[in-house]
């Protein structure tokens, strides 16, 4: 999701595709693949690769011949597989060369290593974008890859699989039958999610455990609020924030309104679990807790260059004392307001070490339906963190026991209540 590592049909997608610009949450070959097919496949068929090169891309020339000091990509080797799949395959009669020619392009795509690179067909482009809107069928779990295996990032609130006990950090080494060694996120996404009222079974092992477990999971209706708004002690206001999505910006001000008209003294944000979504959303939250002006992130392009994005003004809860809860779930989105918060403000986290998912991804709208959700910049912190597999370390670190969780007992968010007392005695932003 699953981790990090979300949602909108029809008409209503192309809006999305500006938003997820900015989402935390090229194919210049498909067009050059379709077009040189009937040009380039008799005279390119013939010619091999002689031995194994690495061809930089954006240095090379994608014909059937060699200009001068160029390395060659030669396509004769590809139309060469296609010929022999017409040819020899036992059950050629039930090829579809649509799917084909979407499956050699997420074999390319998948070539770059990067998991959060994912080109999506059109059954998969409409299922993105219900995931961006909000509600869909399946488990309610972020999934990502974290040292090459399958990961749940994090459970969404009152989710099946939170319900069902899947953790953030557990492994899943196998869905149903199928191992998950080599999978994408997107294929696993596509094995979990399913009818709601029908189940699938996770082989997950967890951190700090020798054996294996099975948790079987009953799929349901998935409806994701982003915000919800608790009041600890008559000054303390608890706002956790689920994600960052589509809603979350008008939830958070409701809420912002709220705990105004109460009068609270003091903001506890919880972004434990928090997978992550749209940039834009989290530039908008830190402009509610942080003064106007301020860096909140900056993306670096694959040129260099950098580029920073700054608070918006609207900065109505930037004078209250404020702590963080984050941990293992917590990632992109979610980072990036930590991490703002914790360098222009000097708000302290408390929890666990973040995910660790600093790069930003663009969607683009493709022929026939399809889409590409391709990394185009990875994000640093105001103070120039890079934080891509390595989090974002909690000021004080508190652990979460399976003891603590199978008897709802929460030592982070005590913690966190404790931290902000203390400050609201003598606010310091």
């Amino acid at each position: 999701m699953d981790e990090e590592q979300l949602k909108k049909e029809g008409g209503n997608f192309a809006k999305n595709k500006g938003l997820l610009r900015r989402y935390l949450l090229f194919f210049a070959f498909i067009f050059l693949l379709a077009g040189s097919f009937w040009l380039g496949f008799n005279r390119g068929k013939a010619q091999t690769v002689s031995k194994e090169k690495t061809f930089p891309l954006e240095e090379s020339i994608i014909e059937n011949k060699s200009p001068e000091n160029k390395p060659v990509v030669d396509f004769s080797l590809f139309w060469r597989v296609w010929e022999l799949m017409k040819e020899k395959y036992v059950d050629k009669t039930s090829l579809d060369a649509q799917q084909m020619v979407y499956g050699a392009i997420k074999g390319m795509v998948k070539a770059t290593g990067d998991p959060y690179t994912t080109f999506f067909d059109p059954k998969e482009t409409k299922s993105f974008s219900e995931d961006i809107l909000g509600s869909f069928e399946g488990i309610g779990a972020e999934l990502g890859i974290k040292d090459e295996i399958l990961t749940v990032i994090a459970p969404l609130e009152d989710s099946p699989a939170q319900k069902a006990g899947l953790r953030s950090g557990d492994k899943i080494l196998k869905i149903g039958d199928k191992p998950t060694a080599d999978i994408t996120i997107d294929e696993a996404v596509d094995l979990i999610r399913g009818k709601k009222g029908t189940e699938v079974a996770l082989t997950v092992l967890r951190e700090g455990e020798q054996e294996t477990r099975e948790i079987t999971i009953v799929r349901n209706t998935i409806e994701v609020k982003s915000v919800k708004l608790e009041f600890k002690d008559p000054d303390i206001a608890y706002l956790k924030l689920i994600k960052f999505g589509e809603e979350t910006s008008k939830e958070f001000d409701a809420a912002m309104n709220q705990i105004i008209a109460r009068g609270s003294k003091g903001i506890i944000l919880d972004m434990r679990n928090n997978p992550g979504g749209f940039l834009d959303k989290s530039v908008d939250i830190a402009s509610r807790l942080i003064a106007k002006g301020k860096i909140v992130v900056s993306e670096e392009d694959n040129a260099g260059k950098k580029e920073s994005l700054y608070t918006l003004g609207g900065d109505k809860l930037s004078s209250l004392p404020i702590v963080v809860l984050i941990n293992e779930g917590s990632a992109s989105a979610s980072e990036i307001l930590a991490g703002a918060l914790r360098d222009d403000r000097q708000v302290e986290l408390i929890g666990k070490k973040s995910f660790g998912k600093g790069s930003v991804q663009e969607l683009l709208d493709l022929p026939g339906n399809s889409s590409i959700k391709i990394t185009v910049a990875k994000w640093l912190t105001p103070k120039g963190d890079y934080i891509m597999e390595t989090g974002i370390n909690p000021d004080i670190e508190i652990d979460l026991t399976p003891d603590d969780f199978n008897n709802q007992r929460d030592p982070q968010l005590n913690k966190a209540l404790e931290v902000i007392k203390e400050k609201m005695k003598s606010p310091v932003n």
